[in-house]
């Protein structure tokens, strides 16, 4: 076996794990989702659920895995078949934010901690295209990797209680949005008006892993109106095709 494998075990009775390198990075990101797609193929006339995280690949199955062995086998044998990955396609998401002080409830706090104006901390968080590594936490609960490190900050000591749906925070080196009202520790810089997960659609995230996000700050007139559309099921979110 090439020692290039990743990791991949039994994880208890319904599920395989794949392991990977244990490091945060775009280029493993591609490896990781080229493979996750391949497993999915493997996988296409059984009832399993395959998810991504930083590095990782975990195998879900509904029932007790019948021949683990087996299974495992075949996983090892998609890698081996399969050595030259290529980066799939993605696209790049514009999300509007509203960063007045209504909502971005510590802006106040991070400008004083970083020594930072407020306007400052929006151009830097606007500017970047943040890649998404996977969803977890929440439904359509988005890790973004890319945040300026001007911006970095440390979680909340104590979280709170409730963080209302659509909050933009900060936590570590990381950004991302609450898809729905729940206790949270991240630092809360603004609020986006769009959802981000529905059950009730054929596609319930619009947004996967590899995709790409943009943040557009809005003001508030801008933000009740898209909430308004949103509401009324006539918000389309700009997505462009993303080379490279």
């Amino acid at each position: 076996m090439s020692r290039d494998l990743p990791q991949i075990s039994p994880l208890g009775d319904n599920a395989i794990l794949v392991q990977f390198e244990q490091i945060i990075s775009e280029k493993l990101l591609d490896k990781v989702l080229f493979y996750r797609n391949l497993i999915q193929q493997l996988y296409v006339e059984q009832k399993v659920e395959v998810i991504n995280t930083y590095n990782s690949i975990l195998i879900n199955y509904f029932v007790a895995i019948e021949d683990v062995y087996s299974d495992v086998k075949a996983i090892k044998e998609v890698f081996q078949q399969h050595n030259n990955t290529k980066i799939l396609e993605s696209s790049v998401f514009e999300i509007p934010v509203c960063y007045d002080l209504e909502f971005g409830i510590d802006l106040e706090l991070i400008a004083k901690e970083k020594n930072l104006q407020i306007s400052e901390i929006i151009s830097l968080h606007t500017q970047p295209e943040y890649r998404v590594y996977f969803m977890g936490f929440l439904p359509g609960f988005l890790y973004l990797g890319g945040l300026d490190k001007k911006l970095q900050i440390s979680r909340k000591s104590q979280p709170r209680m409730k963080i209302e749906k659509g909050a933009v925070g900060i936590g570590e080196n990381q950004t991302g949005i609450y898809p729905k009202v729940s206790p949270g520790g991240w630092q809360i810089i603004g609020n986006c008006p769009i959802n981000f997960f529905n059950k009730n659609t054929q596609i319930p995230a619009q947004i996967s892993a590899g995709d790409y996000i943009k943040f557009k700050s809005i003001d508030r007139t801008e933000y009740d109106c898209v909430k308004q559309q949103v509401e009324q099921g006539k918000f389309q979110l700009n997505k462009q095709k993303r080379n490279g």
